[in-house]
């Protein structure tokens, strides 16, 4: 080991060994790191599954509540659905009626017409 190829060849050997060494040491930091995460969010989902069941019973009210809401809303166009069928009956009724005192209306204002004009032809 005189001579400089030795020691060169033991140099480099002996960098890459501590090179290799401090890039196992920095994954096992990032190991450890992020096993400690993971522990972490362990912990944070089991405190969100005892939560859940606490806001189950407000959660299962609101949709009840919006439920009854929409079958109130649905009962209500159902109504008003009846209530414009009713209210075109009506119309139609009222148009017909509208028909017939125009033509009745029309009738006698023909036969008034018609009555000074026979009677001038009698006289």
């Amino acid at each position: 080991m005189t001579s400089t190829t030795d020691w060169w060849t033991v140099t480099w050997s002996v960098g890459i060994g501590v090179g290799v060494f401090l890039i196992g040491l920095g994954i096992f930091y990032f190991c450890l790191r992020l096993g400690g995460l993971v522990g972490r969010l362990g912990k944070t989902l089991d405190e969100i599954d005892r939560q859940i069941p606490a806001l189950s019973t407000p959660i299962a009210t609101t949709l009840t509540h919006v439920g009854g809401i929409a079958d109130t809303a649905d009962s209500t166009i159902a109504r008003l659905g009846v209530a414009v069928a009713q209210l075109e009956t009506v119309a139609a009724n009222a148009t017909k009626t509208a028909t017939t005192v125009g033509t009745i209306v029309g009738a006698f204002a023909t036969n008034v017409r018609k009555k000074p004009d026979s009677a001038g032809e009698a006289g």
